[in-house]
């Protein structure tokens, strides 16, 4: 197992220099502090409308240029959407511009805020998750911080790399979500015929995943640009393909869903066994089956409403236009059919991985049996 595990994160570390993408340098961001606002009126500045300006006095805390103070303006439009509102004392990113050629003095570069800080929020919650997760789950805890950590890594490291670097989307998150797969399912449930069965079961409803939803995106005319972050890719990378881009954050979506199927399908045929050993592949797979149609309600449900969820400003918004202009706006059919599409390779996992479970359990069990049997009869 740990062959396979170390295996598995070389692939992924081949990978990365690869296809690392070669981008232009740029001056990194800085960490500044709010240390005085003062507003002012700037009228005309958004055709004609009143708007709100701060003044305000930043410190940089982190750089080349640390300890330095600036005076920014932050434009208040009253949009929420864009307004960024600060008060003394808060934490700001900071965009750092160069104005020259050379930098080397504070006079040589600009400073823009991009944003509030919020990293720390993030880590604390995080902390809380993975400390929990090891309060309650021990050493399965701390086998899915691996797993979890390997996914994300596979992501940003390889899956990103390979999309920006031209290789198919599809291609990608598939080859991706297979590994993760691989990762995760190893590391926690061992590795054994149970775990392969529920890796193989993944790994062919995600295949069937990536192939339906080309299917959707190309019958329903999906563009792949339903929300502002696809258009501000387009800005800067129109060569990526989006309809692509859209099948593999499909695939990548349905992931934990089909994994949590495989995995319960197949550990549920993996104990019947270990209790009845005389049962046959047909019963064992009518078993899973069984299982399946109990998880089949509750994955289905869990994943509707994740993107139910994720979209619940859209779904609002159906309360002010007309059904039939709403159901068929390019973003509302997006998230329905990326949900459609996940549910039903939810449906093509169960007996998927039922009767592949079946096959190699009861095969394996016996095998093991056999070579049991013919050490006893060697040591009489």
């Amino acid at each position: 197992m740990k062959k396979l595990i170390t295996i598995l994160f070389l692939i992924t570390g081949i990978f990365l220099p690869v296809f690392a993408e070669e981008n232009k340098p740029v001056l990194p961001s800085e960490t500044g502090i709010v240390e005085n606002i003062k507003y002012e009126d700037a009228d005309n500045f958004n055709q004609g409308e009143q708007t709100t300006k701060q003044l305000v006095t930043i410190k940089v805390l982190t750089g080349d240029f640390k300890g330095t103070e600036r005076i920014v303006e932050n434009m208040l439009t009253g949009n929420p959407a864009y307004d960024i509102n600060l008060n003394k004392g808060d934490k700001v990113v900071l965009h750092v511009e160069p104005v020259s050629d050379t930098v080397s003095t504070p006079e040589d570069v600009d400073f823009f805020i991009a944003d509030i800080k919020r990293e720390n929020q993030i880590y604390l919650f995080g902390a809380i998750f993975f400390i929990m997760l090891l309060l309650i789950g021990h050493k399965k805890g701390f086998t899915s911080i691996i797993s979890i950590v390997s996914t994300i890594a596979l992501i940003f490291f390889m899956l990103m790399p390979m999309i920006l670097n031209g290789f198919c989307p599809i291609a990608s998150s598939v080859l991706v979500g297979i590994l993760s797969a691989g990762i995760t399912i190893y590391l926690v449930g061992g590795f054994n015929s149970k775990s392969s069965a529920a890796i193989i079961g993944t790994s062919s409803s995600l295949i069937f995943a990536g192939a339906l939803s080309m299917l959707a995106i190309y019958f329903a005319h999906l563009t792949g640009f339903a929300g502002e972050e696809p258009m501000f890719l387009y800005t800067a990378r129109p060569d990526l393909s989006f309809t692509g881009i859209l099948s593999a954050s499909m695939v990548i979506a349905a992931l934990g869903a089909l994994m949590d199927t495989a995995v319960s399908i197949a550990s549920t045929i993996n104990e019947i066994y270990e209790t009845d050993n005389s049962l046959t592949v047909k019963q064992l797979f009518k078993s899973g089956m069984n299982v399946g149609r109990d998880i089949i309600g509750t994955m289905s449900n869990t994943l509707i409403l994740v993107y139910l969820g994720s979209a619940l400003p859209l779904v609002l918004l159906s309360s002010n236009i007309d059904m039939n202009k709403f159901f068929n706006l390019n973003q509302v059919a997006t998230e329905i059919l990326s949900a459609l599409t996940g549910s039903i390779a939810i449906l093509v996992c169960v007996p998927v991985t039922a009767i592949i479970a079946a096959i190699l359990i009861k095969r394996n069990k016996e095998k093991q049996q056999t070579d049991f049997d013919l050490k006893r009869i060697d040591i009489n």
